[in-house]
């Protein structure tokens, strides 16, 4: 059987002053690379969903609807200035209609109730809402990998089996990124392999993808 890669972490140019990749040639691109399916989780946005969706299917690749939602500090409807502007990465992918519908309301609220600099969900909010949606852990600046670089590890633990509760075991998982030249992210890597063994909870591998070539690094 045929081994292929999924990437579920990836930004397009609605990823607004941060992703250069337009969804064409986004879909393009997986098609040369001989992948049969892709995520699109922009931060905090689902303003490509519909296109990204049907472009895909048009194309022969199986769309995955996420986004990379910024999580409160403590709550969506913080405020205070130099607290309240901490916040944390979660990925966040559609599994189902109800998943679909629950991200919409997530996305939805964080703009129209939890703006302040960024449009914000907080924990309250998700525990709501997580029906028919996978978790992933986040980049460096989710909530776990920020913890595990504070050296916080049982406090990572904790959360990592709160939202494997939350999602349900089959349904979160801990994101790894292949990222040498960072140290953080080495650090980030082997707590989080810590973790998955001690709790069983399964792991990604995912690139955070922002471009498409690497030649396009310099662009971005």
């Amino acid at each position: 059987m045929e081994r292929t890669f999924t990437h579920l972490h990836v930004h397009s140019h609605y990823s607004l002053l941060d992703g250069l990749s337009k969804i064409d040639d986004l879909i393009d691109r997986v098609k040369e690379l001989g992948m049969n399916s892709v995520a699109l989780t922009d931060h905090g946005n689902m303003y490509a969903a519909v296109e990204f969706f049907k472009k895909a299917k048009a194309k022969g690749v199986q769309p995955i609807i996420g986004c990379e939602v910024y999580v409160a500090f403590e709550r969506m409807d913080g405020r205070r200035p130099g607290v309240d502007d901490t916040i944390y990465h979660m990925g966040l992918l559609v599994k189902n209609e109800t998943g679909y519908k629950n991200l919409v309301k997530l996305v939805t609220r964080a703009h129209l109730e939890g703006f302040y600099y960024k449009p914000r969900i907080d924990e309250e909010l998700l525990s709501k809402h997580a029906e028919g949606l996978i978790g992933l852990s986040g980049c460096l600046a989710g909530k776990i990998p920020r913890l595990l670089l504070r050296n916080a590890y049982e406090e990572a633990k904790t959360l990592a089996l709160h939202y494997a509760e939350l999602f349900g075991k089959e349904n979160f998982y801990l994101e790894v990124q292949d990222h040498p030249h960072i140290p953080e992210q080495i650090k980030v890597n082997e707590g989080v392999f810590r973790i998955a063994k001690e709790l069983g909870i399964p792991v990604v591998a995912t690139c955070d993808s922002h471009y498409l070539r690497k030649e396009d690094a310099e662009a971005q």
